[in-house]
């Protein structure tokens, strides 16, 4: 299963690091801009934490240019937050595993 639907409602969501352009290094070791079907991706970390509990750190893909204003401390919300999980072997034989978040954009919490 992937891009699950999911309700983040009841955390407060805040830019532990602003939005930038998603990048990957190629097969040469270069980094490039990762782009689907020719609109560029953005990648955004946030701090999410529900009232009493321990909170952490998730990466968040946009999939739409967040546009300007947001900054390291701002309380935001997900438009359109999914979330795929992972599975696969690395390189070592261990497997890794875990959950991908994306979303369609942000938007400031007033």
């Amino acid at each position: 299963m992937r891009n699950i639907p999911v309700n983040l409602g009841g955390y407060r969501l805040r830019i532990a690091e602003a939005p930038t352009m998603k990048t990957r290094k190629d097969k040469d070791g270069r980094e490039e801009i990762v782009t689907v079907d020719g609109v560029t991706r953005y990648v955004v970390s946030l701090f999410a934490k529900a009232d009493g509990a321990k909170g952490e750190e998730i990466r968040v893909t946009l999939e739409t240019d967040p546009g300007e204003g947001f900054e390291e401390g701002q309380l935001v919300e997900l438009i359109d937050a999914r979330v795929s999980p992972y599975s696969f072997r690395n390189d070592r034989g261990e497997t890794v595993s875990g959950m991908a978040f994306a979303a369609m954009g942000l938007k400031p919490v007033a």
